[in-house]
């Protein structure tokens, strides 16, 4: 919860662009009959891209082009090679062999290598009668339903660029208590949002809130870290994103009267200040068998002060922190984790959540061994994890604030200086999320 095209991926495209012409007619092997061993499109390439890239790869999506076209993709396929051969692409951060987790859109080993080898061939368009099967996705958690939708207040357009984050203050309409046990989100202008996250104020702090949207001008109110008040996450969106239901039974409750703060995340990089009014769609259930919510997870004395100082020019500066999760909110009993997410800003590296047994043994949940600030997101487990009493739940994160990994602020490099934890751009975070039962 990114810019699209990085400096590197520019340089490869404008690369590309000229390859081939548009109906693919710059090889003479790309149409016609291929050899009877030749990697092909239609029987090949295709299942992969329509599986595994094509749900942001689409006209107007968030994607810069489509790659759901044969001509697209054959004018594409060099960056396809080296985009999935360096793993940026399709964006999917945890590394393999930590855990099993749902809706996993990255690549196997002979998925990438069946690109590379159909690029390699000249891109070969094969048989549109004979295409090949439809890859299986695997086991998900797509939302199933759609019980109630909200919208932005008014229609926005983005007044910082590249990046823009805004929250809009949207009324919980349900006069009875319900249980949130789906969400997606549905970006207004595809080309801008790149990611959502609804937040639930209570009513105690509905005050607060309306408070931070009237002290500043225009729709909504500037919000990078997140929403400023004290609140709790309902779901989040972010590139490649179906919606996901909640565990069977399971729900996050919103009582009468609450408010839900979208905070939207704008790029302008490649379609310009262009106007947005995204939806947010919840399914709801008036009783679950369990409770959840979304656990957000750090060191306590990590908020203030120097709790967590990351000195200027250290290029690889660690903190960490173990804990046993399973007496919060007074009750010692057993929980269980469905899910896992990891938050850090600009400067983060690399990143771990794992569950370190009372027995000695751990357990990875989630390792992102490259750290991207502009995909975030949170990793459903294939099977939940039980933390008991004893075990701890531990966190890491790595950060670069050395003088070559500094942010340009008005197109000027910034010298370093000493960070620590905050809600600006050029603070840090290092914050677990998990979705919880017990």
């Amino acid at each position: 919860m990114k810019t699209w095209l990085g400096t590197g991926l520019l340089a490869a495209l404008a690369a590309v662009a000229g390859c081939g012409s548009e109906g693919g007619g710059g090889d003479d092997n790309t149409t016609g009959t291929a050899p009877t061993d030749a990697v092909t499109y239609w029987q090949d390439a295709k299942p992969i891209l329509d599986a595994k890239c094509n749900g942001c790869h689409t006209p107007g999506g968030i994607a810069p082009f489509s790659l759901e076209t044969y001509d697209k993709a054959y004018q594409m396929r060099e960056m396809i090679k080296s985009s999935t051969k360096a793993g940026t692409m399709p964006p999917w951060p945890a590394a393999k062999g930590c855990s099993d987790y749902l809706s996993d859109r990255s690549l196997t080993d002979a998925q990438i290598e069946t690109l590379a080898a159909w690029s390699d061939g000249g891109g070969v368009e094969g048989d549109p009668a004979k295409p090949g099967a439809p890859i299986d996705r695997g086991p998900t958690n797509d939302l199933s339903r759609v019980d109630l939708s909200l919208e932005m207040p008014v229609e926005y357009t983005p007044t910082k660029e590249p990046d823009d984050y805004r929250c809009f203050v949207v009324d919980w309409p349900e006069a009875e208590t319900q249980y949130v046990a789906g969400f997606r989100a549905n970006p207004g202008n595809p080309a801008v949002v790149h990611h959502v996250i609804a937040y639930l104020v209570e009513p105690g702090k509905v005050a607060d809130v309306e408070a931070a949207d009237a002290a500043e001008a225009g729709p909504g109110y500037t919000c990078y870290g997140g929403p400023g008040v004290q609140s709790s996450w309902l779901g989040a969106w972010a590139p490649g994103s179906l919606g996901t239901d909640t565990p069977a039974g399971t729900g996050i409750r919103v009582e009468p009267g609450s408010k839900v703060v979208l905070q939207v995340h704008y790029n302008t990089l490649t379609a310009g200040m262009q106007s947005d009014r995204t939806t947010v769609d919840f399914r709801l259930e008036k009783s679950v068998a369990t409770e959840g919510k979304i656990q957000p997870w750090a060191k306590p004395t990590w908020l203030s002060g120097n709790g967590m100082l990351i000195p200027a020019g250290e290029s690889d500066v660690m903190h960490s922190f173990g804990y046993d999760i399973t007496g919060i909110g007074g009750d010692p009993g057993p929980i269980t984790i469905h899910s896992a997410g990891l938050h850090m800003h600009t400067l983060g590296t690399h990143g771990v959540l794992r569950i370190d047994r009372a027995d000695g043994t751990s357990e990875c949940m989630l390792d992102i061994p490259k750290w991207d600030f502009h995909w975030q997101g949170s990793y459903s487990f294939l099977e939940p994890k039980t933390v008991n009493p004893g075990d701890k739940v531990y966190l890491e994160c790595h950060w670069d604030n050395s003088a070559a990994n500094q942010p340009l602020i008005d197109g000027v490099k910034m010298p370093p200086k000493d960070v620590t934890w905050g809600e600006g751009t050029t603070d840090e975070m290092c914050l677990g999320t998990f979705y919880i039962t017990r």
